[in-house]
């Protein structure tokens, strides 16, 4: 590797400068010169170190020197530095791709031959969707997001040249105030997060960004297809519905993500109609007037004078007040500005859509007024948001549902020991009880709390079809499943809400999607779908949808397998299904569950679906978006539009673009693969399951145990009382290693796979050649960067057993090298990052405030772990925890 004299020098971000600056002030300002200058000092030693080489004894020195109080503050700074410079990098669009829009993605697409009519064919049935789920990898506090925020549109007006903000204060001095703001707000959760929480938190980026942003967006691409495209792109949610290891998610909390969920939308819809009433002024005395503009006009109610001759506002204002008797309606509660005119409920988007695109009609006589507009967008929202802005998934593990059907089964008198079937047995029955009328629930009857729970879930979720229409509920999740019963037991719930109809026309609401996660049931996964699909009504129901979904999940199967086994089995058993789906006449609909680290399937969105086995994506995806990606993402209008678009860009190419690899190079390559794959399973799995002590060495060394204070999110830690690391979720998990600067679930394995392999050249020629290879790798590398071995060695200190420490820990770092060493012969570098220099620019500028913040966990967890019980040390490890994963970024 390249020594730190001969790294090239760090472009200077002018953001960076001007929001670090303005930090120094505020620190000086509120902290104090003395907090300022050890700060200061602290910062320049480890820049120096990062720069010139060096032992890190100056920056350990003074980082000894200061108290409990200055540790605190000294922290909190740190970690504010970084979020400002995470602000100031997405800014400059560090996080943007070359060609990751739509018309690049058009223009790529036509130099292949495809024109833009099969693209609008393809986008006909197409769906792209992010989906928002609350793992807990966000460390940080919804008002601290806020206050970013907020300084990122202060930092637009002074793009744009403003001096002042609309209020009359000076830009910068705004920005001062919010930088101030942002050190006097308590970093730290000091309740547990509720559901409720983690539902208002989603809302606020479903309302702020997600529905202004994606009716932009839409007239951006109709302007590149020349026509309007039809509306793909919406979102999803996992709040309020995952129950798969949350005792906390109930019906109760389903009923309230909906319930809040459709009195957003409906506010927002509200709110775009009263503005399209200031604007819409057209008057009959200068304009004529479409005859089903005219007879909403007449329909509203509205005979005020003053707008005898304006037909467009009368007829906005008996939407205006059809919207509020839908508000009334859906939620039980008044609107927030009910207006003085009555009218009768929606019954559906349909007939709301129906009534804007009458007035859009109207409008579309004259040459001007014709293009979208802000009518144009809000017909767009209703499209994409219906009553219910998000189409919100129902999750459960599979042994939840078997428990429950057994009972079901029993008390009914069906039968005794359904648990006690085997595969086919139990199949032959459900499928009895499924095309029987009858259902098997009582309300007479007294059913366990686990019993009574699922139950109220798929009641509540009928009730929510009912209200708010059908695509508020989709999709229910089997986690773990492993077999076609699995399926089966979600529908035999939904019959008993009426939402799964048996006989001679199966009909199922919502669908049973299958989620493989570990290693295995990735490998199962072709021959569960082609029993699936080989029961009739199941393919009458596939068919008539014309899809079916099946997610596949990165986390627990990486947890299983590592990171390179992980990787490629996800491949190979979207590869696998793909003939399956085909041989049912059914469209395949893959469901990505990715985390924010690459340990958890994290990286470039546009490079990974773009890596997708030919065939499989099919202009239908969804990816989860979990924690702090969230933030990162979808924390600004402006990046929420870079990261959408990149999305669906991504899912035009992956469907559209001829495959880059002949069957001879995807064989050799494939062949290439099994052998890495085979030898990096088996050095994972060693190390993680097989070597006596690990677990201790695990626990001893990270802040696993500390992590669990952070209060980030209203789901247990583990899925088990145990500190097996089988039972622990790959959140923390991963979480854990990133803190200790390891990072391990992110690569090891994959140096031992590449030093044993002998055909180096092909290696290369596969990093060249094959995206699933390439982004691998360059997901990978990433991790590497931002991973420090010298660091991790401070942390195995903590580990008491010295010969277990040395044990284990040389394995690691030898793991380390051989993997650093691999990566950059198959990538043809002399450094991490040689070729990717924004990326390579972006972790350098922070590592110097990283190393610090670990130098001082370490000590804080000594002391800790000692039984010093000093407030302040707890206090300072969650605090270096935050700031350490604010850092990193993708860190969970």
């Amino acid at each position: 590797m390249a020594s730190s004299s001969s790294l090239p020098p760090i472009a200077n971000n002018p953001d960076v400068r001007f929001l670090g600056a303005t930090l120094g002030d505020v620190i000086r300002g509120y902290g104090g010169d003395a907090l300022f200058e050890a700060t200061e000092a602290i910062r320049r030693a480890s820049v120096e170190r990062h720069r010139d080489g060096g032992d890190g004894d100056a920056i350990q020195a003074l980082l000894t020197g200061l108290g409990l109080d200055e540790t605190l503050d000294f922290v909190r700074g740190f970690m504010l530095f970084s979020m400002l410079a995470n602000l100031a990098e997405d800014r400059q669009g560090i996080a943007a791709e070359a060609g990751a829009d739509v018309a690049s993605a058009l223009a790529t697409l036509a130099d292949e031959g495809i024109d833009r009519a099969a693209v609008l064919d393809l986008l006909a049935h197409a769906l792209v969707a992010p989906v928002l789920t609350a793992h807990p990898t966000e460390v940080r506090r919804k008002s601290m997001i806020d206050h970013r925020n907020r300084i990122a549109e202060l930092m637009r007006l002074k793009d744009a040249g403003a001096e002042e903000t609309p209020d009359g204060d000076r830009v910068d001095d705004a920005i001062a105030r919010q930088i101030a703001l942002l050190w006097q707000t308590r970093v730290l959760r000091r309740e547990r997060l509720y559901v409720t929480d983690e539902v208002e938190t989603a809302l606020s980026y479903l309302r702020d960004v997600f529905l202004p942003t994606i009716p932009a967006l839409y007239q951006r691409w109709d302007r590149a297809f020349g026509e309007r495209v039809p509306s793909f792109l919406r979102p999803g949610s996992w709040i309020g519905g995952d129950r798969d290891g949350n005792p906390f998610v109930t019906a109760e909390s389903l009923r309230t993500a909906l319930g809040r969920a459709c009195e957003t939308v409906l506010v927002f819809y509200m709110d775009a109609v009263h503005a399209l009433g200031a604007e819409l002024s057209i008057s009959t005395e200068h304009s004529a007037v479409d005859a089903r503009v005219a007879a909403l006009a007449e329909a509203s109610g509205d005979a005020a004078a003053s707008r005898a001759d304006e037909p467009y506002r009368r007829a906005l204002s008996g939407i205006y007040a059809r919207l509020a008797a839908t508000h009334q309606a859906l939620t039980g509660k008044a609107a927030p500005r009910p207006g003085r005119l009555h009218g009768e409920p929606y019954a559906d988007p349909q007939a709301l859509r129906a009534d804007l695109a009458a007035l859009a009609h109207g409008l579309s006589q004259g040459s001007t007024l014709k293009s979208s507009g802000a009518l144009g967008r809000l017909i767009r929202a209703v499209e994409t948001f219906g009553f219910h802005l998000a189409t919100l998934d129902l999750r459960q593990n599979s042994a939840v549902h078997e428990r429950v059907v057994a009972e079901l089964l029993k008390v009914a008198g069906v039968e005794a020991d359904y648990g006690a079937l085997d595969e086919p047995a139990r199949v032959a029955l459900l499928r009895r009880e499924l095309a029987h009328p009858r259902p098997l629930a009582s309300r007479f009857t007294q059913y366990s709390d686990e019993t009574h729970g699922e139950l109220q879930i798929v009641l509540a979720a009928a009730e929510a079809h009912a209200k708010y229409g059908p695509a508020c509920i989709t999709n229910y999740i089997v986690s773990m499943a492993q077999s076609v019963s699995d399926l089966l037991e979600i529908n035999l719930l939904l019959k008993e809400v009426g939402l799964y109809r048996g006989g001679d026309r199966p009909e199922a609401a919502i669908m049973a999607v299958p989620l493989f996660e570990t290693v295995g049931d990735l490998e199962a996964a072709p021959a569960i779908m082609t029993d699936w699909f080989a029961l009739p009504e199941i393919a009458t129901i596939a068919s008539r949808r014309g899809h079916q979904e099946v997610m596949i999940g990165y986390s627990d199967s990486n947890k299983d397998g590592g990171y390179l086994t992980s990787t490629w089995q996800l491949s190979k058993a979207s590869t696998a299904l793909r003939p399956v789906f085909e041989a049912a006449g059914v469209g395949m609909q893959l469901f990505h569950g990715r985390g924010g680290a690459v340990g958890r399937g994290g990286g470039s969105s546009f490079a990974a679906i773009r890596a997708q086995p030919p065939g499989t994506v099919q202009g239908r995806i969804r990816i989860t978006e979990q924690g702090e990606v969230i933030a990162a993402k979808y924390g600004t209008r402006d990046s929420a539009m870079t990261n959408l678009e990149a999305m669906a860009s991504a899912t035009l190419l992956a469907t559209l673009e001829p495959a880059r690899l002949s069957n001879a190079e995807n064989a050799e390559f494939g062949a290439a693969m099994d052998a890495l794959s085979d030898t990096a399973f088996h050095a994972y799995r060693d190390l993680v399951y097989g070597t006596e002590g690990f677990r201790t060495f695990f626990r001893q060394m990270t802040p696993i145990g500390e992590i669990a204070g952070l209060k980030i999110g209203s789901r247990p830690a583990s899925r088990k009382k145990s500190d097996a690391i089988e039972d622990l979720r790959a959140i923390p998990w991963v979480f854990s290693w990133a803190q200790a600067r390891v990072m391990l679930p992110g690569w090891y394995g994959v140096g031992q796979a590449l030093d044993a392999f002998a055909d180096k050249a092909l290696l290369r020629d596969m990093a060249q050649g094959w995206p699933l290879f390439a982004s691998t790798l360059a997901n990978m590398e990433m991790v590497l960067a931002k991973s420090d071995i010298d660091i991790a060695a401070h942390y195995a200190e903590l580990v008491e057993d010295e010969g277990l420490r040395g044990h284990i820990f040389g394995r690691i770092r030898d793991g380390w090298q051989r993997t650093v060493d691999g990566l950059l012969d198959a990538t043809g570098q002399t450094r991490l990052l040689e070729k990717h220099p924004a990326l390579d620019a972006s972790i350098r500028l922070r590592l110097p405030y990283i190393e610090p913040l670990n130098l001082l966990q370490i000590e804080l967890m000594k002391r800790h772990r000692a039984g010093e019980d000093d407030p302040r040390i707890a206090e300072g490890i969650l605090l270096s925890i935050n700031a350490i994963a604010t850092a990193l970024r993708n860190s969970g």
